[in-house]
């Protein structure tokens, strides 16, 4: 018989942390049965017995208010939480819905891990007191103990043991304390025979443990002990600078600002003086001279090294001109995260972001955004309601230029004026604050109130840092930089064979007339539908003028998502709202062209 144990917990509890340590590489992604919810699912090697581990989305309690935590209670309970009555979990696992019967995650556990945050100790009990009701067997991974020791807490785990009857496993998941044993107690547990009784299931089948929020203030006072704090006086006052509107706004000015200094600066000195030289130098001219030596002269020839070549644009473009800006991104994009400073960030903006219909928290999925869009589009699901979630959507696909585009931009006009590179930025800036004003006021749907988990200030860890900057390097590889590579071959065939020429030709009108760009623009556009970045990338070679390149930005900019995005969207919602972003888009895109080369004009 193989083993399912579930590894369940509050939302930024460490769960992820021990799901990775006891899976190593053995990890796979899966997508829940009729949802767009994916989860995390690995398999552990437990004294040569396998056992499939998942890792359930974070949620609350039993009585789900969103899709990921619908899928948190399908998974323990084998039903869906539509079912729910009221908050009590003998009423959300009544007998399970024909959806989940049919998916081997909904089957009922053989284990539950409860991670427990030991530094939000109260807010994990509800949840847990609704899975102790369950006929399924449960340990408890205490996690973040040195944390609360930091804040003046001490969990006693003896009187936890005590009062819960369950076996109860100090952690520090960051560091691997306590894992190892972890492990062992998830072994002993799964090998226990399904009839033996311990000492501790008889005491907790006699003892009251419904789960009420009275008795969660019982155990509260019966186990946690106040200490002398061990970390820092200032981290609550730095808590409060951050999240005040006074200095929290100017703050967070000043980190955006040096944010983006960040990336642009390590971007173009990584260009400049690390791969540039080492493509310009020593891999693209061995190329050229192989090719050169091998195919004649012709069409065959110049579809690898010609002007679309796809072994010279198609390793300059990814890993000369975008690479670098990527690398630098996800750097500090992994910082800041481990930092805990993203949903104070939150927090800070959520009046604001109430005036477009959203809440504070829509700031995460529109960041994460500048990196990729879809598991920006994808991460909306922790949102409340499906008019936030479409608000978010709509403004990622429209204004939110993904990594590559960035780096795009940044090649395009840095070397020629930052001003004009700010400014791109700023426009589609002011553009998202607009068309969020809109889409607020004429979408249909209420908003619904959201909870923000704000963890631990903390310093980043490099260690871990490091590993997710690893990760998103190689996808960036396999998501980005491949599909990149194929999207020029096809250019360059195109670009040969005299179709792109052509399809200059038909558009030449709108490009020439409307955008006062050269007829050669007008290839890029076929491009971009493919690859974002593809409609900006070729304007580097052409001759224009400031004004033409901060336009021909400014349409890439709008312009249609790749078709990963589309195929998202359309995942996610369905195909028409994927086809209505691609018409907005694309007319934003020309019309906003359009005003800004005249305008510019007048102005210059």
């Amino acid at each position: 018989m193989k083993h399912t144990v579930l590894l369940m917990g509050t939302p930024n509890v460490g769960k992820s942390v021990i799901f990775n340590y006891l899976t190593g590489l053995n990890v796979r992604v899966a997508n829940y049965t009729g949802t767009t919810v994916d989860y995390a699912r690995g398999l552990i090697n437990l004294n040569g017995q396998a056992v499939d581990l998942i890792d359930v989305p974070g949620t609350y309690s039993l009585c789900a208010t969103c899709e990921a935590e619908e899928v948190a209670v399908n998974m323990v309970c084998g039903k869906t939480a539509a079912d729910c009555v009221r908050p009590v979990s003998s009423s959300c696992c009544s007998p399970a819905s024909d959806t989940a019967k049919h998916d081997p995650s909904a089957e009922k556990p053989s284990l539950l891990v409860y991670v427990l945050d030991a530094r939000n100790f109260e807010g994990g009990l509800y949840l847990l007191l609704q899975l102790l009701e369950l006929d399924v067997p449960l340990i408890i991974a205490l996690n973040r103990g040195d944390l609360a020791r930091e804040k003046g807490f001490l969990v006693d785990v003896n009187a936890l043991v005590s009062a819960l009857n369950v076996p109860v496993v100090p952690t520090v998941a960051i560091t691997g304390e306590g894992l190892e044993q972890l492990e062992k107690e998830i072994s002993a547990a799964l090998n226990k025979n399904p009839g033996q009784k311990t000492a501790l299931d008889h005491e907790r089948e006699i003892q009251n443990l419904s789960a009420s929020w009275e008795k969660v203030e019982t155990l509260t006072s019966q186990v946690l002990r106040r200490i002398s704090p061990t970390g820092s006086p200032h981290s609550e006052e730095w808590d409060r600078r951050l999240t005040n509107p006074w200095p929290g706004l100017p703050l967070a000015a000043v980190i955006l600002a040096v944010i983006f200094m960040a990336v642009v600066g390590v971007g173009m000195g990584l260009r400049q003086f690390i791969l540039l030289p080492l493509f310009n130098l020593l891999i693209i001219p061995p190329i050229v001279n192989l090719v050169t030596e091998v195919v004649p002269a012709g069409v065959i020839q110049n579809i690898f090294i010609g002007e679309y070549g796809f072994l010279v644009k198609g390793l300059e473009w990814p890993f000369t001109l975008v690479l670098p800006y990527v690398l630098s991104f996800y750097t500090v994009l992994s910082l800041v995260e481990d930092s805990g400073y993203l949903p104070r960030l939150a927090l800070l903006l959520d009046g604001l972001f109430n005036r477009i219909g959203l809440p504070g928290s829509g700031i995460i999925p529109l960041m994460i955004g500048y990196g990729c869009g879809i598991p920006a589009i994808m991460g909306t699901r922790a949102l409340g309601s499906h008019k936030e979630r479409m608000i978010v959507t709509i403004l990622i696909c429209l204004a939110v230029p993904c990594i590559s585009q960035t780096g795009a931009f940044i090649s395009l006009l840095a070397a020629r004026s930052i001003t004009v590179m700010l400014a791109v930025f700023i426009f589609g800036f002011l553009v998202m604050i607009t068309a969020g004003l809109l889409l607020n006021r004429y979408l249909e749907g209420d908003r619904q109130a959201t909870l923000t988990e704000i963890p631990d200030l903390l310093l980043p860890r490099f260690n871990v840092a490091l590993k997710k900057l690893w990760l998103r390097m190689k996808l960036y590889i396999t998501d980005g930089a491949l599909p990149m590579i194929g999207a020029v071959a096809l250019a360059s065939v195109l670009y040969e064979t005299g179709l792109m020429a052509a399809w200059g030709k038909a558009i030449s009108p709108l490009v020439t007339g409307w955008l006062r760009l050269p007829e050669a623009a007008a290839a890029p556009l076929a491009l971009g539908v493919l690859r974002r970045e593809l409609a900006v990338l070729p304007l580097l070679d052409m001759e224009l003028t400031t004004l033409q390149l901060f336009t021909g930005a400014v349409v890439g900019l709008f312009y249609v998502p790749c078709i990963a995005i589309v195929a998202t969207v359309a995942r996610e919602f369905k195909l028409s709202t994927a086809v209505a972003i691609l018409l907005i888009t694309t007319l934003l895109a020309f019309f906003a062209g359009g005003i800004v080369t005249r305008i510019g004009s007048l102005l210059f």
